[in-house]
């Protein structure tokens, strides 16, 4: 009996010692993808239908703007007309006759100009320059979420570090109570303690990676990368690296307050509105022009050219009420509340960039203070743990230096992430490349 089980756990052996490197092969053979910044970037930028959706935009607007000659455009029409004549009560009534055939055709042209055309051509063109500025700012918004995201995932790949240093230590911690109680040295309380700890931190390590995995996946669809099944084990290249940034806020207002999306989008509308009520108003009180060619061909061959030049001048909206007078008003009303818009968008700007830099000192404050602090709780737990070794400290007191120790190395890295995004949050209220701030090196 027992040599057929043996024989039994020889071929099951077998069975497993075949399959496991073909497991393994087929592990190694999935693909490696070394992530960084710019490549992420780039798949977002690639990946993102918003971002399509406003090149399309774009191109609808230059398209148009590169044929600003169709306002100038005349209208072209041709036609063509067949009649068949014959009596239907007289004569011989009705009845199918050659003679009683006639057709004709004709082809006209015509031409309407209009004081506010310059005006009308203007829209247009700044009509594309704003597609432009908006693609621009999708393109910087979007570069700058996915950055704020890779640097999320760096921060929480370095907790996973260091939640793994802190398993370390506390299955090292472990050992070293098992010996000394069996040496008698320690009690079997504090070596039952010390499995609890090892326990509870393998349960926060476990649920630091779901966490991690859960938004790299996310991170990753987002990017477009998993619906083409193009990942295996995925490696986020670089680093966060923290670097003071010190500027003057009345410095920067000065020299990137113009340069904001917002404000060169608020400066574009009053530029169109004001184009806007100068066609309006053109268009109502100017004389207007209009030519016209017609060309008419009928049976037996005969055809008539006519020509026609209208001036048409304006009286009614010259008159304060009327419709005319009250839409040109009302433009210059749009135009008014564009301006002081504008003062208000201004405003809002230097208050965000004020407090942006504000906040940055303090963070940066904070996270200097987060490495004093961490290094204090890591010369602490050193000075604790030789405590407990000796018999001198309690293994309460030991596990609580140790989860302080592992407190402030998780905050240190979550204070380094927070100066890292609010870098970022500057740079966006700069309307600065993201990468002169990046706080990364890879």
């Amino acid at each position: 009996m027992v040599r057929r089980m043996f024989q039994r756990g020889f071929l099951l052996g077998g069975v497993l010692g075949f399959f496991c490197p073909l497991a393994g092969a087929a592990e190694e053979a999935l693909p490696v993808l070394i992530l960084s910044l710019d490549k992420a970037v780039e798949a977002a930028a690639a990946q993102s239908l918003s971002l399509q959706k406003s090149a399309i935009d774009l191109r609808a607007a230059q398209y148009t703007a590169d044929h600003l000659w169709a306002e100038l455009f005349p209208t072209i029409n041709a036609g063509a007309g067949l009649s068949y004549g014959t009596p239907l009560f007289t004569g011989q009534g009705f009845h199918l006759d050659q003679s009683g055939v006639g057709y004709s055709v004709s082809a006209g042209l015509n031409l309407s100009l209009q004081g506010g055309l310059p005006s009308a051509m203007k829209i247009i063109r700044l009509a594309y320059q704003r597609e432009l500025l908006n693609y621009d700012q999708a393109q910087q918004q979007l570069a700058i979420q996915v950055a704020k995201t890779f640097y999320t995932l760096l921060r929480d790949k370095n907790r996973l570090a260091l939640l793994q240093e802190n398993l370390d230590l506390a299955e090292k911690q472990r050992e070293k109570s098992r010996v000394a109680f069996e040496y008698g040295l320690t009690g079997e309380l504090s070596y039952l303690q010390t499995q609890l700890s090892v326990e509870t931190a393998k349960l926060e390590l476990s649920k630091a990676k779901t966490a991690y995995a859960t938004a790299l996946g996310e991170f990753l669809l987002l990017l477009g990368y998993e619906q083409a099944g193009e990942t295996g084990q995925v490696v986020l290249e670089g680093a966060i690296r923290i670097r003071p940034w010190e500027a003057d806020p009345e410095t920067l207002i000065h020299q990137y307050l113009a340069r904001r999306p917002d404000i060169l989008s608020m400066r574009q509308q009053i530029e169109r509105l004001s184009a806007e009520e100068t066609r309006i108003a053109l268009n109502a009180r100017a004389p207007s022009l209009s030519l016209s060619v017609q060309w008419q061909g009928s049976g037996g061959f005969s055809d008539t050219l006519s020509g026609n030049v209208r001036l048409s001048i304006p009286l009614d909206p010259w008159i304060p009420g009327t419709r005319d007078s009250q839409a040109i008003a009302a433009a210059g009303a749009a135009l008014e509340k564009a301006r002081l818009d504008l003062k208000n968008t201004e405003h809002t700007a230097m208050s965000e960039i004020r407090s942006l830099t504000a906040n940055l000192r303090s963070s940066w404050d904070s996270l200097e203070i987060a490495r004093l602090r961490a290094g204090i709780a890591e010369r602490t737990y050193a000075l604790t743990e030789q405590g407990f070794m000796q018999g001198t400290v309690e293994f309460l007191e030991l596990e609580d230096t140790r989860g302080k120790w592992a407190a402030s190395r998780q905050q240190l890295v979550d204070e380094e992430l927070a100066y890292a995004l609010m870098l970022l949050d500057l740079a966006a209220a700069l309307n600065l490349d993201w990468r002169s701030m990046a706080s990364y090196d890879t």
